[in-house]
């Protein structure tokens, strides 16, 4: 029923844009409709699925069975420094130079981790009156070399939630010099700013706002590192960045590196 809703819907869009040839692609969705309601029909007679399942429910669509369980994976230790360090060094006098590099990466992936719980534990306890989720934290290094160390915590109450991602984010870098790139020019051109440049204690950044998410204010702590705090049900912009006030913006900084 969804498929054919979609079919539909995309019919409406083409026969408003271009009606001189939407006659005929109506033809041809009409067709792959009621071709696939014939196909359903027919599956359900003789007992199979629309996709070509057979009809048991424990079978998945290739045939094979649905897996039911399995207990997942166990959390990874984090690398141990010292010990990667030393492996690196021994991997290294013997010319085996790709386990001295993995070494070494896996080294630097344990700082990051560790760097990552002291952040965590300098944030506050409460903000904005909202009690911390620390089953929520997360600290990620997937990568070697400070290109993705993300931290994550979540403070909320009843429907009002605030989430910090403190880091290396490559996806909110993007869009922060997208935003500082078409700022000016989106107030040039007369639009309702959704988004606007702000100060949080100094540092340079941007405030977005949109009904379905809440506001997002996203702030530079470097030339690599960003700070993003994400507010969804907060009264108005000043209770954002009144939130965003009260961290030590500061020591973030100092503990990541950064100037």
């Amino acid at each position: 029923m969804k498929r054919v809703l979609y079919f539909l819907c995309f019919l409406v869009a083409v026969m408003v844009t271009n009606n001189a040839s939407s006659q005929s692609l109506f033809k041809k969705l009409k067709d792959k409709v009621v071709n696939k309601a014939v196909d359903n029909a027919v599956d359900k007679k003789i007992g199979t699925s629309p996709a070509g399942e057979s009809g048991n429910s424990n079978s998945g669509s290739n045939g094979k069975p649905s897996n039911k369980g399995g207990g997942g994976l166990s959390n990874t230790t984090p690398p141990d420094v010292k010990a990667q360090m030393a492996e690196a060094e021994t991997a290294h006098a013997a010319k085996n130079y790709s386990d001295a590099r993995y070494s070494l990466q896996q080294a630097l992936m344990g700082v990051e981790l560790q760097l990552g719980r002291q952040i965590l534990k300098s944030l506050p306890a409460s903000a904005d009156a909202l009690p911390v989720d620390t089953l929520q934290d997360v600290v990620m290094s997937t990568q070697w070399g400070w290109s993705n160390l993300s931290i994550h915590r979540v403070w909320k109450k009843a429907d009002k939630q605030l989430t910090i991602t403190i880091g290396n984010a490559g996806i909110y870098a993007g869009l922060a010099a997208l935003y500082f790139t078409n700022a000016g020019m989106v107030e040039a051109n007369g639009a309702k700013q959704n988004f606007k440049q702000v100060r949080v204690k100094g540092n340079k950044g941007i405030i977005q706002y949109e009904n379905s998410t809440g506001y997002t204010l996203i702030v530079s702590l470097g030339q690599s590192s960003m700070i993003v705090w994400e507010c969804i049900n907060f009264a108005n912009e000043q209770e954002v960045m009144s939130t965003a006030n009260a961290f030590d913006i500061d020591g973030i900084k100092k503990m990541l590196g950064e100037q």
